[in-house]
């Protein structure tokens, strides 16, 4: 199977290299194309066997899988330059969450899905979420899967969850990431541990929290109640996280909603399925 992949910014890169180390696909049969192509240049210093291309529609004469990873507004453009080459027997992801695939499939002649993945899928690990149009074959959805199944967990979701489980698996590692620095910077604030010391404790925590998680040890419930001793430290932070988080996470996911709701307003005019 010969795979394209259009964009090489970062997700397209993120992509690019979990696929090829996941061992999903073999260097030489990926074909990779970027508006500014040193970035692609810059991956083929590392894959060698990977081909490059300016032409996007020389990927879509010889690739039977190609991904979109553009921009939200630019995919149409890109759908636009594909379509001659495209046959029924052919295969297009795109990665972007306001384009539907119902979107994709009123201007694409073969099988469609959106797969939308995550920064975790670089460690090949986490999960991409896959959805898949109605005309999507049923050999192209069980390939799809395999290949997934090499860099994360592939979950199917419905059209009405998309926002929501993107903030959770896409917008999750940057909004937890976040939070960590938080931590840290107020325990190097309030105590004499340097920074360094505070961000190696940290990051090997939350190593440590995904295994015990991971191998199923104990489910988030019952890892607080395993920490939390009854009138301990714990408990304590514990209160304090319960009287000053407040609502944070419900204006955090109003917020990723709204701009969802303008990306796809923005995007409507481009397809004849709105």
């Amino acid at each position: 199977m010969d795979v394209g992949i259009i964009g090489t910014g970062n997700m397209g890169r993120i992509l690019t290299e979990a696929l090829v180390d996941g061992k999903a696909v073999s260097p030489s049969s990926i074909m990779i194309t970027n508006r500014t192509i040193s970035k692609a240049f810059s991956i083929k210093q590392q894959y060698p066997e990977i081909r490059i291309t300016k032409d996007i529609e020389k990927i879509g004469k010889m690739c039977n899988l190609i991904f979109i990873c553009v921009k939200p507004h630019d995919v149409y453009p890109v759908t636009k330059r594909l379509q001659p080459y495209l046959t029924k027997e052919k295969c297009v992801i795109s990665i972007t969450s306001p384009i539907n695939v119902e979107q994709l499939e009123s201007v694409l002649p073969c099988s469609v899905a959106r797969v939308i993945p995550s920064i975790t899928n670089r460690a090949l690990a986490g999960v991409t979420l896959v959805s898949f149009g109605q005309k999507c074959t049923h050999v192209w959805k069980e390939s799809i899967i395999e290949l997934f199944n090499h860099i994360s967990t592939p979950i199917e979701i419905s059209e009405d969850i998309t926002r929501v489980a993107s903030d959770i698996v896409s917008c999750g590692p940057a909004f937890f990431s976040y939070l960590t620095q938080r931590f840290i910077q107020a325990a190097v604030h309030e105590t004499k541990i340097d920074q360094d010391k505070a961000t190696i404790l940290a990051s090997e925590m939350l190593i440590g929290l995904g295994e015990l998680l991971r191998q199923g040890h104990y489910t988030l419930p019952t890892l607080q109640k395993k920490v939390c001793v009854k009138g301990g430290i714990t408990g304590e932070g514990i209160k304090v996280l319960e009287n000053e988080l407040g609502d944070v996470f419900e204006h955090v996911f109003q917020a990723t909603h709204l701009k969802f709701e303008d990306d796809i307003a923005e995007l409507r005019n481009q397809y004849t399925i709105k």
